[in-house]
């Protein structure tokens, strides 16, 4: 079981961040998203050129983590939007508090298990 837990953490961290990824894209071309948007989470993106960056941000690293590749990088890439989620959802709009959660565990287990890639960025004199 414990073989299979980080393919499952990656590919559900990965298809949450992807479908996300294009529901917020949606939103952005003035499509109708096909999964309802949190209000308090959009009305955080006051300016376009933010929700874009994030959400293009959200599938490019949901694709990466779905086709294992550059994992290190997406969960970097990912872990400051993570924890806004997580934190948006704790403070403000309860409705998607699992879901918030089930990402912060995923996020969390997938850094432990790649935290050996995230050594040499906490060296005190590189090279």
């Amino acid at each position: 079981m414990l073989k299979w837990l980080p393919l499952v953490a990656r590919m559900v961290l990965g298809s949450i961040f992807l479908l996300a990824g294009f529901n917020g894209l949606f939103v952005i071309f003035g499509l109708e998203p096909f999964i309802d948007t949190s209000e308090e989470a959009m009305a955080l993106f006051q300016f376009a050129y933010l929700l874009v960056t994030v959400k293009a941000l959200e599938v490019i690293c949901g694709i990466f983590l779905l086709m294992n590749r550059f994992v290190p990088l997406s969960l970097a890439a990912l872990s400051p939007i993570t924890v806004n989620i997580f934190l948006l959802h704790v403070f403000l709009d309860h409705s998607l508090l699992p879901l918030a959660f089930l990402l912060i565990l995923c996020q969390g287990y997938l850094l432990y298990i790649y935290r050996r890639n995230f050594f040499t960025l906490l060296e005190k004199k590189p090279l």
